[in-house]
């Protein structure tokens, strides 16, 4: 059987689609050997990764206070800091490191310092899910390591490469962008994601060449920070992948 790797994109709220993805998965049998994340995608895939189901996911995700996941901090650095979104993930977790995950797991930063590409493999969880959900201009970076980090999308917004490093014989991702339509912002919060969203999305195509399946839910009338919608979303999300998922396996993989 082949190893198949599941790589989960960023996109802030639209990250609920994710939930959707990992019922089609179920819904379906489909194997997965191991999983990455990035950005809202690491938050999901941290607790894949440990063992929770998708129902466990999407009632956790229902219940998260998507507006309360930061708090005001005084830095020159960021508005915010999401050290409180790392509180959530040891509150679900424990106190865990990667290398303990039942799926083997990878996440992934950016060192804000030098451009590069940080890929978490072992170490604290939420550390990681925190640095790679750090959105610059908005959160303070996260230091690891004499290093500044934010969030992975910068440099792989869809985790393929990780998995493909992992020995990874085919790798199904999911693109929470390629079919997102930027709105109109409301406040400053949403400006600046909208202008570090739009940046990687050409990018992203281009790193998602090398997956075996990518599944483009149609997020277009959805938007970045409206969580009143995120039932919708994970039923988007849930139906484009079993679609994606049943074409995919019905032709041999």
């Amino acid at each position: 059987m082949k190893k198949t790797g599941l790589g989960l994109g960023g996109g802030a709220v639209l990250g609920a689609a994710h939930v959707g993805v990992l019922r089609a998965i179920d819904e379906l049998s489909v194997p997965v050997s191991m999983v990455s994340g990035t950005s809202i995608g690491s938050f999901i895939a941290a607790l894949y990764a440990f063992g929770k189901t998708w129902q466990e996911i999407r009632d956790i995700t229902f219940n998260l206070d998507w507006l309360d996941m930061s708090g005001l901090v005084l830095s020159q650095y960021g508005l915010l800091s999401n050290r409180k979104f790392g509180g959530i993930v040891t509150e679900l977790l424990g106190n865990k490191k990667i290398e303990e995950a039942t799926l083997p797991l990878s996440i992934v930063a950016t060192d804000i310092g030098t451009g590069r590409k940080v890929v978490f493999r072992k170490g604290d969880v939420s550390n990681a899910v925190m640095a790679s959900s750090c959105i610059p201009g908005i959160f303070k970076p996260v230091e690891y390591a004499d290093a500044l980090l934010v969030d992975g999308v910068l440099v792989e917004n869809v985790p393929v490469s990780p998995l493909l490093e992992d020995g990874a014989e085919s790798v199904i991702c999911v693109d929470l962008l390629a079919c997102h339509s930027f709105n109109k912002p409301e406040n400053i919060i949403g400006i600046l994601l909208n202008a570090f969203y739009s940046a990687v999305t050409n990018t992203t195509a281009i790193q998602t060449d090398q997956a075996d399946l990518r599944i483009c839910p149609d997020l277009s009338f959805f938007n970045l920070v409206d969580t009143r919608r995120v039932p919708e979303i994970m039923e988007e999300g849930y139906h484009s992948a079993f679609a994606a998922l049943k074409n995919w396996i019905d032709i041999g993989e």
